[in-house]
């Protein structure tokens, strides 16, 4: 179990025992706990547990701290030697119980929280407040044990002395989303003392969970004003802001910033944890501040190489180490696999697809593919993510399994934003390919020449205004053609060419690469029509020299065309 984003909420509220000294000690160390500064907290309980050995608070307060980072086995120890110390104090028992809750042993949590009841006085409400507390504390919380718990709290305590038993009833409400009823009860323990800053940052964070964001930062503002040096308004501001920048994309650098100097500032102010520096990794992560974030995982997974939540350290590693092109990203991430490897139910999408990358990168295109399709499988999001795998096997030649995995793109994809660069891609390949196949004499089956064709005429009737499409279905057509009696097949896609780019839209045609295949368009039509049409034929070839004076296909179809007929040999007489 882990208690710590939970459990960090809840502050102790404890009723101050013994001398004028004593209590300004306890009070400062549960100030601390408050701030979320449990390093500073512990050591402070753990001089009152050595120098007053005999009251049964300071264990409970240490004991309470442990369970805040985790750390149940010492927190049960802790809790035991309060009992022994001072067998009396009945909210020991409570911290056992609530171990117990954290080792799933609900029957011995009761157990415990029975013993604190027995043993306290009848008009005592706090074994009641902290067995509510204790419920709610946990990863899968048992709320109906903890309102009844707390209801009861607020029935002992029936001159509402403490506004805690408020405050608890208020995170009970907000853990389940009912804004309205947690409210209530935290303006009920802010009229009963106002300076309870941590339900003044409860509201805030409602006000974010409901995106009423300006009223939000408005609450925590005020509560930073009021303290500046109060940690957990700087986090939750910190939450705000980044909830903020994802709803409000223009924004986003601007309030992106902002919760990065506002965690930071939490940071400081606290005691630097792992969880607190872990979810700082993944605030780095969202606003794509990579480098820092490759800095601090490298420094976490040092720091803490056996915690349970390795796992998203290492993953954000990985994850940085790729967008930062380093070196090491695919043995990262290879190894974040081998990690995974027995319990594969824990890998998610993005992991392939990073794995996928860092893999085509490293020209591995075959195992690229088989990562990214998985990462597909898994989210479908990702698509896009295989039209870099196409363009790689495109740039490397592989054009059939280019157009193969072009194809599995649209599938998955067909109205996306490069949707029609992918119909381009993939009819290209399939061009080359049978291209490739052609001059290597191993009789390509035209039905890629077809299909090419399929894709450059869907990228004609989507968006006409796409030039390349009407030269490749030119180049296509005339492959397809007889060669011995050509029956035209080129003149459609040509002459649609030359009529956008020189009728209809000449300013198309007026880049250099245009004018290209305007002499491509012009030469290959002046061909078709030499035999049968020479003065067709000589005013395209006068076209093309037009814009290239120097191209030879066009001179020697000239040359051809203006070249007396060779003369009729006489025939041999019979001797």
């Amino acid at each position: 179990m882990k208690m710590t984003k939970k459990a960090i909420t809840l502050s102790l509220g404890l009723v101050a025992m013994g001398s004028a000294s004593f209590a300004q000690n306890l009070d400062d160390a549960k100030k601390a706990i408050d701030a979320e500064q449990y390093a500073k907290a512990t050591s402070m309980l753990k001089t009152l547990v050595s120098s007053q050995a005999n009251k049964g608070e300071n264990y409970f307060s240490l004991g309470d701290v442990y369970l805040r980072n985790d750390y149940v086995d010492s927190a049960k120890a802790v809790f035991t030697q309060g009992i022994a110390a001072a067998p009396k104090y009945a909210l020991n028992y409570v911290g056992l119980g609530q171990a117990e809750l954290a080792a799933n042993n609900a029957a011995g949590a009761k157990t415990n929280f029975d013993k604190a009841i027995d043993l306290a006085s009848k008009k005592d409400h706090t074994p009641y407040l902290y067995i509510g507390k204790a419920y709610v504390a946990q990863d899968k919380p048992d709320f109906t044990a903890a309102l009844t718990a707390l209801q009861k709290a607020d029935e002992v305590d029936a001159n509402d002395k403490d506004p805690e038993t408020f405050v608890a009833l208020g995170d009970l409400y907000a853990a389940q989303k009912k804004n309205s009823e947690a409210l209530s009860n935290y303006l009920r323990a802010l009229n009963m003392n106002e300076a309870l800053l941590r339900a003044k940052v409860q509201i805030g964070r409602m006000y974010k969970e409901s995106r009423a964001f300006p009223e939000s930062e408005n609450e925590l503002k005020a509560v930073i004003a009021a303290d500046p040096n109060y940690g957990p308004a700087y986090r939750e501001i910190a939450e705000l802001y980044m909830q903020w920048a994802n709803f409000e994309p223009a924004s986003f650098q601007t309030k992106a910033a902002e919760a990065i100097t506002n965690y930071r500032k939490y940071l400081d102010l606290t005691d630097k944890s792992f969880e607190k520096r872990l979810r700082y990794a993944q605030f780095l992560y969202y606003v794509k501040d990579y480098a820092t974030l490759e800095t601090e995982t490298k420094e976490l997974a040092t720091l803490y190489p056996n915690n349970q939540k390795a796992l998203v350290i290492n993953r954000l590693q990985a994850y940085s180490a790729a967008e930062n092109k380093s070196p090491e990203s695919l043995k990262l991430l290879q190894d974040f696999f081998a990690k995974n490897s027995a319990d594969t139910s824990r890998l998610i999408a993005s992991d392939y697809l990073y794995l996928g990358k860092a893999q085509l990168a490293a020209n591995q295109d075959s195992l690229a593919l088989i990562s990214i399709k998985t990462a597909v499988e898994k989210d479908s999001t990702n698509v896009e993510a295989l039209e870099e795998v196409g363009k790689a096997l495109y740039t490397n030649k592989k054009y059939g399994q280019s157009a193969a995995v072009y194809a599995d793109a649209i599938k998955l994809n067909p109205n996306g934003k490069g949707s029609l660069t992918n119909y381009y891609y993939m009819g290209t390949a399939k061009y080359f390919q049978y291209g490739a196949a052609l001059s290597a004499n191993t009789n390509p089956d035209k039905k890629l020449l077809v299909e090419a064709d399929s894709a450059f005429a869907f990228i004609n009737r989507t968006q006409p205004e796409f030039t390349l499409a009407y030269i490749f279905r030119g180049r296509v057509a005339n492959l397809m053609d007889d060669p011995n009696s050509p029956k035209g097949l080129i003149v459609a896609p040509y002459e649609a060419y030359l009529d956008l780019v020189t009728v209809k839209k000449p300013e198309l045609g007026a880049s250099a690469p245009e004018k290209r295949n305007q002499v491509e368009a012009y030469n290959y039509l002046a061909f078709y029509y030499s035999p049968t049409d020479k003065a067709k034929a000589t005013e395209l070839f006068n076209k093309a020299l037009a814009i290239d004076p120097a191209n030879a296909n066009a001179t020697q179809g000239l040359k051809q065309l203006t070249a007396p007929a060779p003369k009729a040999k006489a025939p041999i007489k019979k001797k």
